[in-house]
This record gives C-alpha cells, structure tokens and sequence, in this order.
C-alpha cells in the first residue's frame, strides 16, 4: 500500500508541473543544438612572414548518412582554410574538408566522413517581408578560445533578437553577431524554421547584424548538392 501512495504522490507531482510561455521554444532549441557544430582551422596570415593563424566559425549539420555528414557554413569562415576540424557534440573532432564555396553569396560546404550526425531540415521560407519584426534565434560558437582559456568548456551559445529588415541579398537582424557565430543557423523562434545564416555585423555598430537568407543557401545546394535532396 506504501508503495501505490508513493506512486500516486508522484505522478500527482509531475502532473501538477507548471507549463511555461516559452517551452515550445527551449524545445526546439534542444532539438537543434546538437546539429550544431564547430569548425576548426589554420587560415594564411596577414602577413605572409607571419605563421598560420587558428580560426574558427559554426557550421550546421544538413545531411547525414552512411556516406558522412554535410556541413553548411558561410564562404569567408573556411576562405584559405587548412587542417580543417567539425567539433560535434562538443566533444569529437573530426577532419573535414570543403567541398564547394559561392563567394558571391558566401556560402560553403563542408563535408566530413563522420556518418549519422543528426542534422536539421532546412524546409522553404515565404516572403519574410512579412516577417519582419519576428523573433529569431541564433546558435553558435561565440569567441570558443576565449572560453576555453578561461576554462569555461565548449558549448553551444543562444542568443535572440529581432528580424528588423530583409534588404539586398541579406537578412538585417538585431543580433551582434560575434565572431565564431558565423555560419550558424538564425531561425524563427515561434516555429523553429531557419530563415539564414548569420554573417557579419558592422563595426561601428555592433548590435546590427546580417545573415545570408535561406533563399540563397537552398539555390546554392541545389546546385552543388542534389545528390543528398537538394
């Protein structure tokens, strides 16, 4: 008898647990996260007397089987780049390569023989004209060094603004889209639909931020990567 009242408290507990505003939110980005990845690199120098320099910057898982994974990210993140890593799961690293790039809209793809990473379905976006002034979310790798040498440890970060306006070839967003964020997914918080891919940010005024739109990304595989549905 003990037992069944055991039960029955707790099961009257978690039926009692309280709904929040925003669950549908965290559920979608929990169910993203892990598409996330980190890229690693050496990129030439500035100066060409100078040694090759570390960067980084975010990819997004889009494809995966048992052939490996493909990776989208921005163009100027692996411009140059060598000794190219995916950190998935924030814990393996894995070598990857880049397959293709269009620097006019400054999309690449990078491709890994890890198989079966989860990934994410890009799907089709509408005119976002309409969608200005939605909420958007973004998952990245701000500043990942910076991090770890303050031995913080490697993990995805969320950040969240607004889509203030959708002018030529980008997506205006009121995110500071730090670097090492770029290539990561910005998506519409109330669906979870991705919208673009952040890029840069001006430098006088860093809370403006800009993302490739999704329109570009999707012509860019169609193109280069019909083979994995695209």
């Amino acid at each position: 008898m003990r037992v069944i009242l055991v039960a029955l408290c707790v099961l009257a507990l978690s039926s009692c647990a309280p709904d929040y505003p925003d669950d549908r939110f965290v559920a979608l980005v929990r169910t993203m996260r892990p598409s996330v990845v980190l890229l690693t690199m050496r990129v030439p120098p500035e100066k060409k007397r100078d040694g090759y320099d570390d960067a980084y910057g975010t990819g997004l898982v889009i494809a995966s089987g048992a052939w490996g994974s493909d990776i989208l990210t921005v163009a100027h993140v692996v411009d140059g780049a060598w000794d190219l890593h995916a950190t998935v799961g924030n814990r393996t690293k894995v070598p990857a390569r880049v397959v293709a790039v269009n620097n006019d809209t400054d999309v690449a793809l990078v491709r890994t023989t890890r198989a079966n990473l989860p990934g994410v379905h890009l799907g089709n976006v509408s005119d976002l004209h309409d969608e200005i002034g939605r909420d958007v979310g973004l998952l990245g790798y701000p500043i990942p060094d910076e991090f770890q040498d303050e031995q913080l440890g490697l993990a995805t970060s969320l950040n969240t603004g607004r889509l203030s306006s959708v002018r030529n070839d980008a997506l205006e967003v009121t995110l500071p889209i730090v670097p090492g964020e770029s290539g990561g997914p910005i998506f519409l918080i109330d669906s979870g639909q991705i919208i673009g891919l952040a890029d840069s940010r001006f430098d006088d005024e860093r809370s403006i931020g800009f993302a490739v739109p999704l329109g570009d990304v999707l012509h860019f595989l169609h193109k280069i990567d019909r083979d994995h549905g695209f």
